[in-house]
């Protein structure tokens, strides 16, 4: 390792769709001030205090794939300009091309269930827990949905 890496911080991305999941993940806004990063999110007509916004779709949107292309391409270029070191999400769909770059990467991707959902997996943990390093979930009800989930207890 370079001489000029090791004392770098570790560079965090924290990344969740619009409404709960953001309100979840700005319980961990205090990790950007202890180390370095930024915070993405989708843009909404609701103000968001974020470096980076996507393009807000869903599963049922029939624009969804065009809209990743795009979000995928915002993503890209987050990652070059930020560089992260850790992922770490609340989900849905505007994670995804950060999930797969930490994948390709071999960064760290970190998953916390959204607090909404006790009783029932989600597309999006379904999806990024595979390779996800750290897989958390908000209800110890969560846990026998997912091979890889500790129970962190609840963000709010």
């Amino acid at each position: 390792m370079k001489k000029n890496q090791t004392n770098r911080k570790p560079r965090l991305c924290l990344v969740s769709s619009s409404g709960g999941h953001w309100e979840q993940l700005q319980k961990l806004k205090p990790l950007i001030d202890k180390y370095e990063g930024c915070l993405v999110t989708e843009k909404t007509q609701f103000p968001a205090d974020a470096q980076y916004f996507m393009i807000q779709t869903d599963l049922k949107d029939k624009l969804m794939i065009p809209k990743m292309i795009v979000n995928s391409c915002r993503a890209i270029r987050v990652w070059i300009k930020e560089k992260p070191d850790f992922i770490i999400t609340t989900g849905t769909l505007v994670a995804y091309p950060f999930y797969l770059m930490a994948v390709l990467f071999k960064k760290k991707f970190v998953f916390i269930e959204t607090f909404g959902r006790a009783n029932m997996p989600t597309v999006a943990g379904r999806l990024m827990e595979k390779h996800s390093d750290l897989f958390i979930v908000q209800w110890e009800s969560q846990v026998k949905h997912y091979k890889k989930a500790i129970y962190g207890g609840c963000l709010y």
